[in-house]
């Protein structure tokens, strides 16, 4: 059966501030990660494309098809050491959108490291074009620029950005401390109780919930 893709009129255009938050139970915790903790679970990670050559990842959350619009949900036993912190944070910030039904996806930490690059890319599977991507930096530097399209931005220490990952995006680092985000996608999962071959509902309860993102 062939999917239909509909692009969430609910994602951001481009880039959305969401506004502060309290990242002080889980900051020192982060920061003081070993570098050998870092490697052990950057060696295991699934995301291994070219452009995050630069970038380690601490992988919490997964997906097990990136040609699935709404692909299963694969949870590394590492999220079981980190949940109870992460989570509350992530919720706090999503509770805003006012989905009746949510989940998350892909969730992990990624370290960018000194001089390091992420090259221009725009996520192209369907498994991108509905869950919404937050960024949460936990540390940064003001040498650290996020590239979106043709703009520039820096993302600020305790305040959370939706980024467009369907647009061309990148960023680097050029500072003299590594840069580390918390990154999540947000699901509203109502999206997926409608039949693919019914592309006019999907159409309809999207714009049913559209906001100004």
């Amino acid at each position: 059966m062939n999917q239909v893709i509909v692009e969430n009129p609910n994602k951001t255009r481009r880039y959305k501030e969401l506004g502060p938050v309290d990242i002080s139970s889980i900051k020192d915790e982060i920061l003081n990660l070993s570098d050998e903790y870092w490697d052990m679970y950057d060696r295991i990670k699934p995301n291994t494309f070219g452009e995050f050559t630069t970038t380690n990842h601490i992988i919490f959350k997964f997906i097990d098809d990136y040609n699935e619009v709404f692909p299963t949900i694969i949870e590394y036993p590492v999220w079981d050491d980190w949940k109870d912190k992460l989570e509350p944070i992530m919720k706090a910030v999503t509770a805003q959108y006012g989905y009746s039904e949510s989940s998350f996806g892909k969730t992990m930490l990624a370290k960018l490291n000194r001089g390091g690059k992420i090259g221009l890319h725009r996520d192209r599977p369907p498994s991108s074009a509905y869950p919404h991507k937050i960024h949460i930096p936990i540390q940064t530097n003001p040498d650290v620029k996020f590239f979106l399209d043709d703009e520039t931005y820096h993302l600020e220490v305790g305040q959370a950005y939706e980024i467009n990952n369907r647009t061309i995006h990148g960023g680097e680092n050029l500072g003299d401390c590594d840069r580390i985000n918390l990154i999540f996608c947000f699901y509203d999962r109502q999206l997926k109780t409608i039949k693919p071959e019914d592309p006019d509902a999907i159409t309809a309860h999207l714009l049913g919930q559209a906001k100004d993102y």
